[in-house]
């Protein structure tokens, strides 16, 4: 069966401000106070699957307990072939590469090296079984992580799509100041995961200018996010209740933006 359009249904929002919007500051240059970098600490998960899971694996899976506490959903709600996951970073995995070079991890963690890691313990733990989509970069990946998840509702692939993004920096802060290109701080370590789900409403893909300025109220309040930008967009959105929101960003050269239809959110008893 095919969908005529998407819709964001449930947003789940971790930064190092704290859970959710309400935990962004006015302004994060202001909040930061010179520090480069806002961290997220390690989640508390129980389970000897997580003994040697990586910081950035568990923040993965706790994003998607935030996004189902967001739309009032059960794990069994997206458990199974229907359900497809988008997983997009630009540094997620580079923490567990900087401890393996450096000599700081064992074997056990050397799976832990590949990009492809986060999703599978995101997979495993949710019982995710649908289309699987891994993308590197920026905000205009997710873009592009967003449009693809669409397109698999909208073709019928799958019922609903879960866009997942991670950013970690403190095990390879040096990586970015070293960059011949910079970023703009404070790097403000994030995790987000958005529920997409049938709806009436296609989206609309937008090619926009490098100085577009999508991505500057994400940068406002939340800091530098990279992949995860798009999505913070979209938290901010569903918790200003609006119908519609253009969300985007520009990357090494590139920029693009999606405008997507959002829910509104569940009532609470």
């Amino acid at each position: 069966m095919t969908s005529p359009g998407i819709q964001v249904e449930a947003v789940g929002l971790l930064t190092g401000w704290g859970a959710g919007v309400a935990a962004l500051p006015a302004s994060a240059h202001d909040a930061a106070a010179g520090r480069a970098s806002i961290l997220l600490p390690r989640p508390p998960l129980d389970g000897e699957r997580f003994r040697r899971a990586t910081r950035e694996c568990l923040l993965g899976v706790a994003a998607v307990e935030a996004m189902l506490a967001d739309g009032g959903l059960s794990r069994e709600s997206i458990r199974g072939t229907g359900t497809a996951l988008i997983f997009v970073t630009a540094a997620a995995y580079g923490a567990s590469n900087v401890e393996w070079l450096a000599g700081r991890a064992g074997t056990l963690h050397f799976p832990y090296t590949a990009p492809s890691v986060l999703p599978g313990e995101v997979a495993i733990e949710f019982g995710l079984t649908g289309p699987y989509v891994i993308l590197i970069g920026g905000p205009t990946a997710t873009v592009d992580g967003l449009w693809q998840a669409g397109r698999l509702i909208m073709n019928g692939q799958c019922e609903r799509a879960l866009v997942l993004a991670v950013e970690t920096f403190e095990e390879c802060e040096a990586l970015w100041r070293r960059a011949r290109w910079t970023v703009p701080g404070p790097l403000v370590e994030s995790t987000t995961c958005v529920l997409l789900g049938p709806g009436d409403v296609r989206p609309v893909f937008h090619p926009v200018s490098a100085d577009a300025a999508l991505g500057d109220e994400v940068q406002t309040r939340a800091g530098c996010t990279l992949a995860c930008a798009p999505l913070v967009a979209l938290a901010l959105a569903r918790a200003a209740d609006r119908d519609t929101a253009l969300v985007g960003g520009a990357w090494r050269g590139r920029a693009a933006a999606i405008e997507l239809a959002v829910a509104g959110q569940p009532a609470r008893l």
